[in-house]
């Protein structure tokens, strides 16, 4: 027997050792794995950490059902770490595929979760550039979430800030005011957290919490509310003609959405100080918020500060389309020079129009 033959009967006694599959195991899995492996040729070779990571998030305990069967189990989380055997198994794309099978994740997902992966980072690799040019200029840019609670605006704020400059960028999320506040004109706690030259503020919520969350929940009174739903188109207008680029954001979410978050928040120890009394009253107010929201739409959009929609039951798309309008919005260096899409998807990104009154 020559000497390679012998390196290869050898390598292949070592991939029996840690654990790797044959195709035979399990005709369904390898079938799935065999697909897999197609998309993965689309996306970057996924590195240990990254595989790691899929792993925590997917829901790997095997479910059984009424008749004893077992199913592929969703991507969520997980409270089983990777293996020492696992790990051996995912030093190639092949070893991936076959360990991710061999535990029965539903593989479609995790190629989702692989090509979100990379195309955030291509995304975000353009909000740097974003960022150079707005220090480079000394442009002024105010980014407004506004949404439901539990839309998804804290977690896209993140992913826009994960990678930027943190000395020319502020998050902005006002807790309520101080009495000393309470007596001063409402804007005047906002004005001083607007941009400076060569300055990004992204604001998690903002001014327009006296548009549907306080009157809602009768933080404020009704001479109150008017007074701020006449003077916000002039406010902007003042922004605007002063050269502040003012981006708006709604993020729409569905009712049954909504409460599957809250309950999703109330189960993890991690994401209960996100909930609030005024969360515990969004489901039974649902209605009331609609109203206030689709008035603050019709007082308060015009063609210097429009208000962008976000259908945002799908918390990845959410992220991904709304950095690309951003992005679509300003003529930053470079800016072409790149192989992802930069224009926002219409069925995700939808500029507000006074005859739909749809949004959530």
């Amino acid at each position: 027997m020559s000497s390679k033959s012998k390196q290869r009967k050898k390598s292949r006694k070592n991939r029996k050792k840690t654990g790797k599959l044959s195709h035979g195991v399990n005709g369904n899995a390898a079938g799935n794995g065999r697909g897999l492996e197609e998309e993965l040729n689309k996306v970057a070779v996924p590195d240990v950490q990254l595989a790691q990571s899929i792993a925590q998030e997917s829901t790997n305990e095997l479910k059984i059902v009424k008749k004893g069967k077992k199913r592929k189990t969703s991507i969520h989380e997980t409270d089983e770490p990777l293996t020492h055997e696992d790990i051996a198994r995912i030093n190639t794309r092949d070893g991936l595929v076959r360990m991710l099978s061999s535990r029965r994740i539903k593989l479609n997902k995790v190629v989702e979760i692989l090509q979100y992966e990379e195309e955030l980072a291509l995304l975000q690799v353009q909000l740097v550039k974003f960022q150079q040019w707005v220090q480079k200029s000394g442009e002024r840019i105010a980014i407004l979430y506004e949404g439901r609670d539990a839309a998804g605006k804290g977690g896209t704020i993140r992913r826009f800030t994960e990678h930027l400059n943190p000395r020319s960028i502020r998050v902005v999320a006002l807790p309520k005011p101080t009495e000393e506040e309470t007596g001063q004109w409402y804007f005047q706690r906002y004005t001083r957290q607007l941009p400076n030259a060569g300055e990004i503020v992204f604001f998690d919520r903002s001014w327009y919490n006296r548009a549907v969350v306080e009157p809602v929940n009768d933080f404020c009174t009704q001479s109150e509310y008017e007074r701020f739903m006449r003077q916000v188109p002039e406010f902007e207008h003042m922004l605007y003609e002063d050269g502040v680029r003012l981006v708006k954001f709604w993020f729409s979410i569905s009712k049954s959405e909504q409460l599957a978050r809250f309950e999703s928040r109330r189960q993890n120890p991690l994401k209960q100080w996100k909930l609030s009394p005024v969360d515990n009253l969004a489901q039974e107010l649902w209605d009331k918020y609609t109203h206030y929201k689709q008035e603050m739409f019709g007082r308060t959009h015009n063609s210097f500060s429009p208000w962008i929609v976000v259908k945002a039951n799908s918390k990845r798309q959410a992220r991904l389309e709304t950095i690309r309008h951003v992005l679509s919005q300003f003529p930053y260096d470079n800016k072409k020079d790149t192989d992802v899409r930069l224009t926002p998807d219409p069925d995700i990104i939808t500029r507000f129009h006074r005859h739909n009154r749809s949004e959530d």
